[in-house]
């Protein structure tokens, strides 16, 4: 038998400790935002480095400003193998509201769901606890078959995630010689179905920007000076309704530069998972197609860039009616960045356009709300078609590269602070219900997401 059908024996093997293992783990009530539970917060840092420093890592609690971080170390088989970051976190969200929950959060259980499959119950079993789980457990099945690891390992588990990461720049930032790796592995995402694995090779980055537009000096009676005075909410809807063209595509100067195609075996790809737009907007009550003309909804969702107008505030919304010209109106406006597309130069590309179409005797301020670039791994990655192949071999159906319309801030610190690319892997599924009542995780995803890990680290080594 080679090393790694060992090893994945021992995989199987180990399930129902490796459960028990989870449950002991998914009992901590470590709920970051709440400052009630601080201990428990700490309670779960220290389980991790116990249970760590068991199979072979060398691990300790890192303390922070906020809550603690968890550190781990393990030498490869060779010290010419792969240096890889593993990163996790093991704080939950609340569980409010209680009353709805079908069970105690945090004491969970295995259960058939609605589905027919099994599930592992209780807060933190998909978002993040089940996941991080998944590699932890890999790790201990390679120490205890081979007694060392295919690559070497660092382990980062955070403490904040759930409650804004305050202290995890600060601390990449002291501790980016410990941490730095060829890549990183993160484990906070999920699979295309039950069935087919996915890869995240792209996240959309961030640019949000809030306009206050001022006309008269005071608001107005719309009878007296009612098409003599300039109306900002009239200028702001101008400014707004501008920044698409007829076939959905951004006006702004500069908008697309930096945006690539995407291959089209991926596409093909893409359009082989069955997400129709009928099937798509239907699930929200929609069923006309916005945004660029003649592309997918996966497209439109994952590898291309947007506009979207977030909150428009002027004139009087209260009860009854106003004649008011008001003085002052307002916007937020975000963009979806992909590729190699500035923040900065999409702000100021933005911010020129509005200036350009406010009159000379009115103003406007501008008010910066964030800023991060798309990531954006090469889709023919030799890291990332490694992963494809290992997870290909584990489950029912091929893995997908996908691409996310959000944002994992850790991704962009790895890369901008660390120097690092990140191959995001997860096995969630989008009925996991994370962040509300009745979270779970699917058995199979954990059992199998642990020996996905095995095949990526065999792959990677």
């Amino acid at each position: 038998m080679t090393d790694i059908s060992r090893v994945l024996s021992r995989a199987d093997e180990n399930l129902p400790s490796s459960l028990d293992k989870l449950f002991e783990l998914l009992r901590i009530k470590s709920i970051s935002t709440d400052p009630a539970f601080k201990a428990d917060v700490r309670k779960a840092a220290d389980w991790l480095v116990a249970y760590l420093s068991s199979i072979g890592f060398t691990a300790s609690v890192r303390d922070t400003s906020g809550h603690p971080m968890v550190v781990a170390h393990h030498d490869g088989a060779s010290p010419n193998a792969p240096n890889l970051l593993f990163y996790g976190h093991y704080d939950v969200q609340p569980v409010d509201p209680i009353e709805l929950w079908e069970n105690d959060p945090f004491a969970p259980a295995v259960k058939t769901g609605d589905s027919g499959r099994k599930i592992i119950t209780g807060r933190g079993t998909s978002d993040d606890k089940g996941q991080l789980m998944t590699f932890v457990e890999a790790c201990r099945a390679y120490k205890e078959t081979t007694g060392a690891l295919p690559c070497r390992i660092t382990i980062l588990f955070e403490g904040e995630e759930e409650s804004g990461s305050p202290s995890l720049k600060p601390f990449l930032k002291a501790h980016a010689d410990e941490l730095k790796a060829d890549f990183a592995l993160v484990c906070d995402t999920g699979m295309w179905d039950p069935e087919t694995p996915a890869i995240a090779a792209g996240l959309r980055g961030l640019v949000g920007e809030e306009i206050v537009i001022t006309a008269a000096d005071r608001d107005l009676h719309s009878g007296m000076f009612g098409g003599a005075a300039a109306n900002p909410i009239h200028i702001l809807s101008d400014i707004l309704a501008g920044l698409h063209d007829a076939t959905g595509t951004v006006t702004l100067p500069g908008f697309y530069h930096g945006v690539e195609e995407v291959p089209a075996d991926i596409r093909a790809t893409w359009d082989k998972l069955g997400a129709t737009t009928e099937k798509f907007l239907g699930e929200i009550g929609l069923s006309v197609p916005s945004g660029e003309k003649g592309r997918s909804v996966l497209e439109l969702t994952w590898a291309r860039p947007t506009a979207e107008v977030n909150g428009i505030v002027g004139g009087y919304t209260g009860e009854g009616f106003k004649t008011v010209i008001a003085a002052k109106a307002s916007a937020k406006v975000s963009f979806r960045l992909v590729g190699k597309q500035d923040p900065a130069l999409i702000r100021e590309s933005f911010r020129a356009y509005v200036r350009s179409k406010i009159p000379a005797d009115c103003s406007v301020e501008f008010h910066p709300h964030g800023g991060s670039p798309a990531i954006q791994l090469p889709y023919d990655s030799v890291l990332l078609n490694k992963a494809k192949d290992a997870l290909s071999a584990e489950w029912p159906k091929p893995a997908v590269i996908i691409g996310m319309g959000g944002s994992i801030p850790i991704v962009g610190d790895f890369q901008k602070l660390l120097g690092m690319e990140s191959l995001l892997v997860g096995f969630g599924l989008s009925d996991d219900r994370i962040h509300s009542p009745n979270e779970k995780y699917e058995l199979n995803s954990f059992h199998k997401g642990i020996r996905s890990w095995v095949r990526i680290l065999q792959a990677l080594a």
